[in-house]
């Protein structure tokens, strides 16, 4: 969704303004024109011809550079932007910004566009939680500016604090919402579900599988850039929170049916990408269990865990995934059918590029009227966006 789209990026006097290098080189490599510019203090920490050299593109430093295409008429930039974005951005331009002063390029742009504005603060901490700064901060938020918290970790001052510019991932996943504002599933709530479950045996010992929740989680984010307000409800992974989706974590099935259950209130789309178990342990041992008082062997009486997608209805759309090692598309309709889902996907975890924690899958979508299609080899982020073809397909014709 990025491709062809044109980001201006601003860049001020912070320390960290050398974590713009790589969120510039990392838009730049998918495909987004990045037109930067630079304020005076900025270039007292790097030079654009670091900028110049990672984006391919002229930086502007001045609104009277006669050899910019935007030097004529500085609002020719503020209209070219189809965002804009202040990473690093320090209190001195927030300031200037909340009270509407423009005296160079970057400030003039953001008056003048009509593009959404996305503001990255990077500062330390007592600067950031400066009364002055937090009003300044509420007066863009009121104004629809979004603002990235920064994180917090080590400052430059040495101490620590909230303060650090946020991770060039959580940027760019909210440059991508900001974007989708307006897409085929604005206004829509969609819930997903991702990764396994853990049963536990005792306080140290569970039954689980193998999945990673990439497959889950690339819906989500897909989701979010077509506009759409996200729950995640997630159980066993490895993996960063998306920026501007709401994640509720959990471990086992039982846990999961009741975030569901509370999260499908007032829901559109119900999508059961997670791996629930099964089977769990009928007790589970209040201490860890002693081989020594167990003995050679150990057995466990499983009893069938929450069916989650048989046992929540409700007037939204219910998909559901089948991960199979044979007989995909005879077993994938028999729980089409079985659940009453209005779409199944299935795959072959036993695949080598499209099993569990790779970033690849090749799947077969199935809807409860019989079209079935198969897609090729594709990144778990194109098949989530072939999934959401079909759910806004299905939410239009309703």
């Amino acid at each position: 969704m990025l491709v062809n789209k044109t980001v201006v990026l601003g860049i001020t006097g912070s320390i960290a303004v050398y974590k713009a290098a790589d969120l510039a080189s990392k838009l730049t490599q998918v495909g987004v024109r990045v037109e930067v510019v630079m304020t005076e203090s900025a270039m007292q920490f790097v030079t654009p011809l670091t900028f110049r050299s990672v984006t391919n593109q002229s930086v502007i430093t001045s609104m009277w550079e006669m050899d910019s295409e935007f030097s004529i008429e500085h609002v020719a930039l503020a209209d070219a932007a189809d965002i804009v974005v202040i990473a690093p951005a320090t209190a001195n331009i927030i300031a200037k910004l909340a009270n509407g002063i423009a005296d160079d390029m970057l400030t003039s742009t953001v008056l003048a566009t009509r593009a959404p504005v996305v503001i990255a603060p990077a500062m330390h901490s007592n600067m950031f939680q400066n009364t002055i700064t937090q009003e300044n901060l509420g007066k863009l938020k009121a104004r629809g500016f979004t603002i990235i918290e920064p994180s917090y970790g080590y400052l430059a001052s040495g101490g620590k604090g909230q303060g650090r510019l946020a991770e060039i991932e959580k940027i760019i996943g909210t440059i991508k919402q900001v974007l989708g504002r307006d897409g085929d599933l604005a206004g829509k709530r969609v819930v997903v579900t991702a990764g396994g479950t853990r049963e536990p045996i005792d306080p140290v010992r569970y039954v689980g599988n193998r999945s990673s929740g990439k497959m889950g989680y690339a819906v989500a984010e897909a989701a979010r850039d077509r506009g759409a307000n996200v729950v995640l409800i997630a159980g066993s992974v490895a993996l960063p929170e998306p920026p501007g989706v709401e994640v509720v974590h959990i471990q086992t099935a039982l846990q999961m049916k009741e975030a569901v259950t509370r999260a499908v209130a007032q829901v559109d789309v119900l999508i059961m990408a997670a791996a629930v178990a099964d089977y769990q342990p009928k007790s589970r041992a209040v201490q860890k269990i002693k081989k020594e008082a167990v003995g050679p062997e150990l057995t466990l009486e499983m009893v069938r865990a929450p069916d989650i997608l048989s046992e929540i209805r409700g007037n939204f759309l219910r998909i559901g995934f089948a991960a199979e090692t044979e007989n995909l598309i005879g077993h994938a309709r028999e729980e089409l059918v079985k659940k009453q889902l209005d779409l199944i996907v299935t795959n072959d975890v036993t695949a080598p590029d499209s099993g569990f924690e790779v970033d690849t899958n090749q799947v077969t979508i199935i809807s409860r009227g019989g079209k079935m299609d198969s897609l090729p080899l594709m990144s778990k982020r194109d098949v989530a966006d072939r999934i959401l073809d079909r759910v806004a397909e299905m939410l239009g014709e309703r």
